[in-house]
């Protein structure tokens, strides 16, 4: 089983937005639709025709998924949040970097009990995230590794 978040409604940005995040995390957009091209394209707004209907991004064996609407939207009024959960001090403060510029801190990367690094933010695209570098622990193992 996997758990795959789903941001939606970007205002007609989730083409940039995804882009974005690939560049910032080091990853592949590896899927990409719009309505026009979509078989649906019929009973879709004709401004919607270039709009993202799906767009699917992997970072490593993560996966986030996005889209434009469905038309009509209203930019930034779902209450999605992405947590990205990485292996190093190095690694948090490399996305973090990367991730809040042009963005809102919520809560600054720092020290917290159950984590080396943890803040909150959200990004230019007014999508709220989490990174999250935990301590070791046999109570709660990184996903994939061995406790």
């Amino acid at each position: 089983m996997q758990f795959i978040p789903y941001m939606c409604d970007f205002g007609g940005k989730c083409r940039e937005a995804f882009d974005f995040y690939a560049k910032a995390l080091g990853g592949e957009v590896v899927g990409r639709m719009t309505y026009g091209e979509s078989p649906m394209c019929d009973q879709m707004p004709p401004d919607s025709k270039n709009l993202v209907m799906h767009s699917c991004l992997m970072v490593g064996d993560a996966v986030i998924m996005g889209a434009d609407g469905p038309p009509p939207e209203s930019a930034g009024t779902d209450s999605t949040t992405i947590n990205i959960s990485v292996d190093t001090v190095e690694e948090a403060e490399r996305a973090w970097a990367a991730m809040i510029e042009g963005g809102d801190i919520k809560m600054p990367l720092q020290e917290t009990f159950w984590a080396l690094r943890w803040g909150m933010f959200t990004d230019r695209y007014g999508k709220p995230w989490m990174i999250n570098c935990l301590r070791p622990s046999e109570d709660c193992p990184t996903p994939g590794k061995a406790a």
